[in-house]
């Protein structure tokens, strides 16, 4: 049987040639499927801190590896690829998309730039794993599924959480109905931003809570239901840089089921997620950011049950593996487009929540 990408340049192939953008989908699926046969060739987009994350995974995988990495700077991406031991760099964003030596993108970038920089590495051929929030609205989110689809590459929001065994086991003891019918999902994740100077303290590159850390309860309340939100509440303390840097949302979906949330720059460190059904409770002390061993509180009745759920070492590594199944085995994202594009729109709804004070309706 064919792989997806050769059934790709086959299908190119018969369009023969007949524009320019054809041609160019030709030589990037046959780019592509020859380097199929070793490893997937990563780079990285800017010098961010949360690199640190993924470039272990990266390196331990047997079907990815990082080769590149670019900044603005060129000095500076050398000196980055020194202390990573990264063999490739550049010295423009530009340069990354044009190299042909280059199969995925990571795009770490701040907010505002994510749709930016996405379309143009997918418009160069390479396949991206862009950071959350994926973008900052629903228009840019559709550009950015649009250029997927055009050249033919795998787009994916990197919530690096929805790969781990503990979120899977979550979803399977939900949907066994162990803890009956389902009725509230309630979380929180917040922590105190001090540095003055972080761009999430700006408001016209996306800062703020809810789209740091908020759209992690969100998102996760969202996988459990199985379905969108009906309407939206949400209140916010705006803070420095006229950001939130508190939020507080309540969601209502269809079946009278509920999700409660909190985010916050300006409170201590809090991370859980709370599962209430009409015959238990399921609590998650470590949701977002689990580690090789993690333990699930099951509470019916009088009696709770430690559920043990081991992990890989490298929380990144699911969400690396799932990318090169998706690109070479045609799997399916865990992050859907239907998924990225349901977060940002709830996330929206919110804020417009909280900037009118009335319960906003989603479609």
């Amino acid at each position: 049987m064919l792989s997806v990408h050769t059934q790709i340049l086959v299908h190119n192939l018969e369009c023969t040639i007949r524009n320019s953008h054809c041609a160019l989908n030709i030589v990037n699926s046959l780019t592509l499927e020859l380097n199929m046969t070793t490893t997937l060739r990563w780079g990285l987009l800017s010098t961010a801190r949360i690199n640190r994350a993924l470039i272990p995974p990266l390196r331990t995988s047997a079907r990815n590896q990082v080769t590149t990495v670019a900044s603005r700077d060129a000095a500076k991406a050398k000196e980055y690829a020194a202390q990573w031991d990264i063999p490739r760099t550049h010295g423009s964003y530009e340069a990354l998309m044009a190299d042909p030596e280059v199969d995925v993108i990571y795009n770490p970038l701040p907010n505002h730039l994510h749709a930016e920089w996405t379309i143009k590495a997918l418009e160069a051929g390479k396949h991206v794993l862009c950071e959350k929030p994926l973008a900052l609205t629903l228009a840019e989110v559709d550009a950015m599924f649009a250029a997927a689809r055009a050249n033919n590459r795998i787009l994916m929001e990197a919530f690096m959480y929805r790969h781990h065994p503990q979120t899977l086991k979550v979803k399977e003891i939900v949907a066994s109905g162990k803890i009956g019918k389902l009725q509230l999902v309630k979380g929180a994740f917040s922590f105190n931003l001090t540095n003055e100077a972080d761009v999430r303290l700006v408001k016209e590159w996306g800062g703020g809570s809810i789209w740091d850390v908020g759209c992690y309860p969100l998102s996760y309340a969202r996988y459990l239901v199985g379905s969108e939100p009906l309407e939206v509440s949400g209140q916010q303390y705006i803070g420095r840089g006229g950001v939130d840097e508190s939020f507080f949302g309540q969601l209502r979906f269809a079946g009278d089921v509920y999700a409660q949330f909190d985010s916050a720059f300006r409170t201590p460190f809090r991370a859980y997620m709370e599962v209430v059904g009409s015959e238990g409770v399921l609590n998650i002390t470590t949701p977002f950011k689990p580690t090789e061993r993690e333990t699930l509180l099951l509470k019916r009745g009088d009696k709770v049950e430690q559920i043990q759920v081991n992990g890989p070492e490298l929380l990144y590594t699911g969400e690396v593996e799932n990318m090169a199944d998706a690109i070479l085995n045609g799997a399916p994202s865990r992050v859907s487009e239907a998924d990225s594009r349901g977060n940002i729109a709830t996330i929206l709804a919110l804020l417009e929540s909280a900037e009118t004070g009335r319960v906003v309706k989603l479609s």
